[in-house]
């Protein structure tokens, strides 16, 4: 049975001449501390055995960078997308390479500043006599997230100085409605302590769990609360030591399970139940591990199999090989591209593209003579695994793609 206590205190305040009911949540940690049963422990121990051979792989992998920059973007095309955000690992690739057409622009960046957003944030972290997360970094990623999007209008960077809630065109009729903009930042000085270890420590895991919950109650800024806050979760696990590099997607989990994502939320608010949501997030760390662990080792599997057809060529394989390895780090590719990159001559890359394809590991997508775009599709089908949408699925349309 859920512990029953109180999360916080209701205020009534008025907006248009009609009252509402305005959440301020109770400082972190749960009062009375969470009661971990022997079940939940037992879970909590899983998941970081999960999250340790996950940061573990990586001394394994020939090139962890590689993993990381696309394990990272598939986390910020999900956390997206359960905004609402139309975009796909795909798209957000061909935005990258500038293979995108207009129509595009806004979702890719929007997604493209997650990535921008994490990158700014681990950076501070880990940098010597850096930041630790505080306001100020909480900011500074926001004003990353916002900026040159839809929500660029919404102070990117900058606390609320209105009052905000969740659905509904008033918050009488929300679903929730965070603190008033003059009772917000003694909650986030509260958080800030919780982050840093004030009153007490706290696991790291159980550290991200109720971090997320609270800065979401919160709900400090305008516009991008959702994306940041489940940011948070990763930036936290990277600061704590209990991941090397950011390659847990957590926003899978979210986005599969997103009705009770969302009830978990507001149990915690109406009841106190923060057990439930505890085992909830450790839960979804210990799937999301599992699978990305999974998906490393059967992309690795692919590398090795892929090459071994390729070298199996004899003498021609010498710039396969070369166009192979590119293809592995950028997964789209054009002519262009590679001829860049590389340094080959136009024939050369034009003749390896052509025995990749006839051998089935690239294929070609817009289906025209001209400004192709080839993609490794067994890799890309790993990758986007959970981010694909009907639109925006490569091996299905080729309407988003140039002409």
């Amino acid at each position: 049975m859920a512990i029953q206590r109180t999360t916080g205190v209701y205020v009534v305040r008025m907006l248009d001449g009609v009252a509402y009911k305005a959440f301020i949540p109770n400082a972190l940690p749960p009062d009375p501390h969470l009661q971990l049963t022997p079940e939940m422990y037992d879970l909590m121990e899983r998941a970081n055995r999960a999250l340790g051979r996950l940061d573990g792989i990586t001394a394994l992998l020939p090139d962890a960078y590689l993993f990381t920059y696309f394990y990272l973007r598939k986390e910020a095309v999900l956390s997206s997308q359960i905004e609402g955000t139309q975009s796909s690992l795909s798209a957000l690739l061909l935005f990258e390479s500038d293979q995108a057409p207009g129509v595009l622009l806004d979702d890719p960046r929007q997604v493209l500043n997650y990535v921008n957003a994490i990158y700014h944030g681990l950076e501070s972290i880990k940098r010597d006599g850096g930041l630790p997360i505080s306001l100020r970094l909480m900011r500074e990623i926001h004003h990353i997230l916002l900026t040159s999007t839809r929500g660029q209008s919404e102070r990117p960077g900058k606390f609320r100085d209105v009052q905000n809630w969740i659905d509904g065109a008033h918050p009488q009729e929300a679903s929730y409605v965070g603190p008033p903009h003059d009772q917000m930042l003694g909650c986030l000085d509260a958080l800030e302590k919780f982050l840093h270890g004030i009153p007490e420590k706290t696991p790291v895991l159980i550290k991200a769990a109720l971090a997320h919950v609270q800065f979401e109650s919160i709900h400090p800024f305008r516009d991008g609360n959702g994306r940041l806050g489940r940011l948070l979760i990763t930036l936290i696990l990277c600061a704590e030591g209990a991941l090397s590099e950011p390659m847990l997607y957590l926003s899978l989990f979210f986005k599969v399970n997103r009705k009770e994502y969302y009830e978990r939320l507001q149990a915690v608010r109406r009841t106190g139940d923060w057990e439930g949501w505890v085992c909830f997030v450790l839960q979804g760390v210990l799937e999301t591990a599992e699978q990305a662990v999974t998906a490393a080792k059967q992309i690795l599997e692919l590398f090795k199999t892929d090459r071994g057809r390729i070298e199996a060529l004899g003498r021609k394989s010498g710039s396969m090989l070369r166009v192979h390895r590119l293809f592995q780090e950028k997964a789209v590719v054009t002519i262009k591209q590679a001829v860049t990159t590389l340094g080959l001559s136009e024939p050369a890359i034009g003749n390896a593209i052509k025995e990749l394809s006839n051998l089935g590991i690239i294929r070609e997508v817009t289906g025209k003579p001209r400004y192709r775009i080839f993609i490794y599709d067994q890799y890309l089908k790993l990758l986007d695994e959970g981010t694909t949408t009907a639109s925006h699925d490569l091996s299905l349309s080729s309407e988003t793609l140039p002409l």
